[in-house]
């Protein structure tokens, strides 16, 4: 058995709308109504370029498989979330017009460089950009 790559990530939300506009807007991701059991109003996707439901949005009154006590905010042991990405430029750019705190951070031993920014639910994002 082994792990062949992330598959989604899901975030709970009280603002579906905002969390929606803010993936998109940043990362150019096309949000799409999510399963036939759920509205548009409880679960947003949000796809990739190729066509990958990379982010699984549900409001907080969603109904879900494996139910457990969630509240929107600081994502307890979930640090951050990494996105390999590309179009540094661009996103400083998208970045700066909406106004958004970030920090930057680099390794130059791989010629990585980071972008660390928080979304509209203060998850914290890791946008990596490597050779870019």
């Amino acid at each position: 058995m082994k792990i062949n790559a992330l598959d989604h990530i899901n975030i709970i939300t009280a603002d579906i709308a905002g969390t929606v506009t803010f993936y998109t807007q940043l990362f150019g991701l096309e949000a799409r109504n999510a399963p036939a059991r759920f509205t548009p109003q409880q679960a947003q996707w949000l796809y990739d370029e190729a066509g990958r439901p990379v982010i699984h949005l549900n409001h907080v009154d969603c109904p879900r498989r494996f139910e457990r006590v969630v509240t929107p905010g600081p994502t307890g042991a979930i640090h951050h979330v990494a996105f390999n990405c590309s179009g540094y430029d661009e996103m400083i750019k998208r970045i700066e017009t909406a106004q958004l705190e970030h920090h930057f951070s680099a390794v130059p031993q791989t010629d990585l460089r980071q972008i660390f920014v928080k979304d509209p639910n203060d998850v914290l994002l890791e946008l990596n950009f490597l050779k870019d």
